[in-house]
């Protein structure tokens, strides 16, 4: 089993949601979040002042998936979240040792 934890573009959500739902993965963890990387951020002007917004915001998803569905998830998401500019995202995978379904006690590919 795998963790993906894919940082994309919130406006995209609705579209990476729906890719991963034709799939059949429906289960995942979506969470707003703060962070920068090559986008750096901008500079805004609010009441004749000039603040830099140092952090942009993103939503992460997270869900587990079988090593078989790996690539096939990395690739819906990579296909619905692309804008092709500076801030797309990142996807990142870990491996994930046990899960258990904590109503039922089912562990592993049977809890996911």
């Amino acid at each position: 089993m795998k963790k993906i934890e894919a940082v994309i573009k919130p406006f995209k959500i609705d579209d990476v949601k729906d890719a991963l739902g034709e799939m059949g993965i429906d289960g995942m963890t979506i969470t707003e979040v703060k962070g920068h990387g090559r986008q750096k951020g901008h500079t805004e002007l609010y009441r004749g002042a000039e603040y830099v917004v140092d952090f942009v915001p993103k939503v992460k998803i997270e869900m587990v998936v079988s090593e078989e569905r790996v690539e096939e998830a990395v690739q819906a998401i990579c296909a619905a979240a692309r804008t092709g500019k500076v801030g797309d995202g990142k996807i990142f995978i870990s491996p994930v040792e046990q899960v258990i379904r904590i109503r039922t006690g089912e562990r592993d590919q049977d809890a996911i």
